[in-house]
């Protein structure tokens, strides 16, 4: 076991909203470097986390400990100048020399196409970029000429039609600034096929389809702006500079009062490697974000997983969201493939003299006002609540099924409705949260699988979905916390129709209750989940889960039912909230509800307070009397309703 973690202290002055500054960066980078030495192989060529290993195998999974944890090294030593314990850059420099000998035990795998080495050598070249004054540098003429000739091993090589391109554009371009065998073309090539993945807004898919998650900017964002610094390219660090200016106009909501990302797509166990296109901006001159509101965020994520057991007991981070959570850990990722984030430590190579460390915390924008945030490319729709700082993310277009096995189960983390920065999806085939499903009395499923994505706009959204004879189209319009869901359901007589709320998740059974057409979830400290049928339902109920949310092993999920679709068409209308407010939702009559009355293809909801809203359906569902909304195929600008005072 490693020693624990000792951060300096907090200074309110600087830091007025997370406390924490370059140092407690620092200190954190130092245990999780000193964390892995344990795991060491003879001559430090891999590290060989305890865990299940990936479907890459042991070897493999050792180098990906080594590379990983060398991209955190490189941005602690280039951030240092060098000035950091000798032993540091001895363990890496050793490493390199015993993983580039063939002769040697613990040697790494050649790079061979489409393998997870590749992905490795990518790290590795960006981290003897940055650390080559004081590793790359001082190796003898024959240890470089090794190292140089295992990365070459890349020309030539296939990868998979994603993110991975650029892996091959940062290596080679490596090899080019030392002499190396390298090809042109296909750097040239990598950098011009992720134009055609590039949708808009500073958004790009992860490939073919509508892959949107956080690759967009850990990836997508990352490797091409790395590269334009690598290569000098004034002209390409340009235009990614802009397309991440515009990007991050949109990002920084994505995160919760208290540092928590929205918990959507793949790859979760990478946690804070969510704010590397934060500090990308800094580093690069291209955020439009006030540099103390950059660390603002990013420390507040940082410090969101550190108190919350990221890393664990050990030092370690595991595959997981705060705990270990194997069932949400995709098969190509082994023990060490959390050290990914590393990448939220580039922020170190900013100097300690930068604004975005010397300047005083500024407000995030959900520290300032609700936020209604309308994101066209990837068919999001976000609102946040100042009062209990939750992120909630309705989604209408990323489904990452274009990429999937149509006959394989839907992806829980790209094809619910909802998303949230306090709560993740239930796994397996019982999980209801966030779908609307219709059932067939022979007990067959219609889930919403390939999303076609129909509008989005301020504070409203539309997809619709279709599997076999049931063709669904939802719209989304969002108030506060709470969203009104509105479904219009073409299917067979006698069919049963559920709508999902929020699954709410912690180490003890959350408290559940339940009307006629009402439920709710609490959590012992007040998160609680509620749905209310406003039309078109008949009963409501409580779906409990062990063993299969990242926030905790127990979970429970509010929903809503309609025993006997009618047959044709008709109209569902509920209400889905996530609160942490401090209120008591003990009757049906919380939260307020707007009445609503259907007619045909118009429903219209009169809230409360406020003015009627009408949603008419058809083809393309519109929000009318007063609010717009844009098809995302038509126009290149989409709306921020609500932005705080500094924007």
């Amino acid at each position: 076991m490693s020693s624990p973690l000792r951060l300096p202290p907090a200074d309110p002055r600087l830091s007025g909203f997370t406390g924490w500054t370059r140092a407690h960066w620092e200190s954190v980078a130092d245990h999780l470097l000193d964390s892995v030495v344990p795991y060491a192989t003879d001559g430090f060529a891999q590290y060989r986390l305890p865990g299940r290993p990936s479907r890459s195998g042991t070897v493999s999974d050792g180098l990906e400990g080594f590379a990983r944890t060398f991209l955190l090294a490189a941005f602690r030593i280039a951030g240092a100048g060098g000035d950091v314990p000798p032993a540091l850059l001895e363990r890496y420099a050793a490493g390199l020399v015993a993983g580039t000998d063939p002769a040697h035990p613990y040697a790494w795998p050649p790079l061979a196409d489409m393998s997870q080495p590749l992905v490795e050598a990518a790290s590795i070249a960006l981290a003897l970029h940055e650390t080559r004054p004081w590793l790359f540098d001082r190796l003898s003429p024959a240890q470089r000429d090794r190292v140089v000739a295992w990365l070459a091993g890349f020309v030539g090589r296939r990868t998979p039609d994603n993110n991975w391109v650029l892996f091959q554009v940062v290596v080679e371009q490596f090899l080019a600034e030392v002499g190396g065998p390298h090809d042109p073309g296909e750097i040239a090539g990598g950098l011009e096929r992720i134009e055609e993945w590039y949708v808009g807004d500073g958004w790009y898919s992860d490939g073919k389809g509508k892959n949107f998650d956080y690759y967009s900017g850990w990836a997508m964002h990352l490797y091409p702006s790395l590269w334009a610094r690598m290569a000098g390219d004034a002209v390409r660090g340009r235009l990614y500079a802009e397309r991440l200016r515009r990007f991050l106009e949109h990002y920084q909501h994505l995160f919760a009062a208290d540092g928590g990302p929205v918990h959507q797509g793949r790859s979760l166990i990478y946690r804070f490697a969510t704010v590397a296109p934060l500090w990308l901006g800094a580093l690069t001159g291209a955020s439009p974000l006030p540099p103390g509101r950059t660390r603002r965020i990013a420390s507040g994520v940082l410090r969101h997983f550190v108190e919350r057991g990221a890393p664990d007991e050990r030092g370690l981070l595991t595959c997981g969201w705060y705990d270990a959570f194997p069932p949400g850990t995709q098969d190509y990722s082994g023990p060490a493939s959390p050290y990914w984030a590393s990448k939220a430590f580039l922020g170190l190579l900013l100097p300690p003299g930068h604004p975005a460390w010397t300047d005083a915390e500024a407000a995030a924008p959900i520290d300032g006002a609700d936020q209604v945030v309308a994101m066209r490319p990837p068919g999001w729709l976000l609102h946040a609540t100042r009062e209990d700082g939750i992120v909630r993310l309705v989604n209408h277009g990323s489904d990452r099924d274009r990429v999937q096995d149509p006959e394989g189960p839907p992806d829980p983390h790209y094809l619910r409705l909802a998303y949230t920065s306090h709560t993740g999806p239930d796994l397996g085939e019982q999980a209801v949260d966030g779908q609307f499903a219709v059932v067939s009395p022979q007990g067959e499923t219609s889930r919403r699988r390939r999303i076609e994505p129909l509008a989005v706009g301020e504070r409203f959204a539309a997809s619709a979905y279709q599997d076999g004879p049931v063709r669904v189209v939802t719209a989304s319009v969002v108030d506060g916390a709470a969203e009104i869901r509105i479904h219009q359901v073409t299917a067979p007589a006698g069919h049963q129709v559920r709508d999902g709320g929020h699954a709410v998740a912690g180490r003890r059974p959350p408290e559940a209750r339940s009307g006629d057409t009402w439920a709710l979830a609490r959590r012992a400290d007040g998160l609680t989940s509620v749905v209310r049928g406003l039309h078109g339902y008949t009963g409501a109920g409580l779906a409990s889960g062990h063993g299969v949310n990242a926030f905790g092993p127990h979970s429970a999920t509010p929903y809503l039912i309609r025993d006997a679709h009618p047959g044709g068409t008709a109209v569902y209308v509920s209400l889905v909230l996530l609160t942490a407010a401090e209120r008591e939702p003990t009757t049906p009559a919380m939260p307020e509800a707007p009445e609503v009355r259907v007619n045909g293809d118009e429903v219209t909801l009169r809230p409360p307070a406020g003015d009627p809203i009408t949603v008419r359906l058809g083809a393309v569902p519109e929000l009318v009397e007063g609010h717009t909304a844009t098809s995302p195929a038509a126009g290149d600008a989409d709306r921020i309703a609500r932005r705080s005072s500094e924007d």
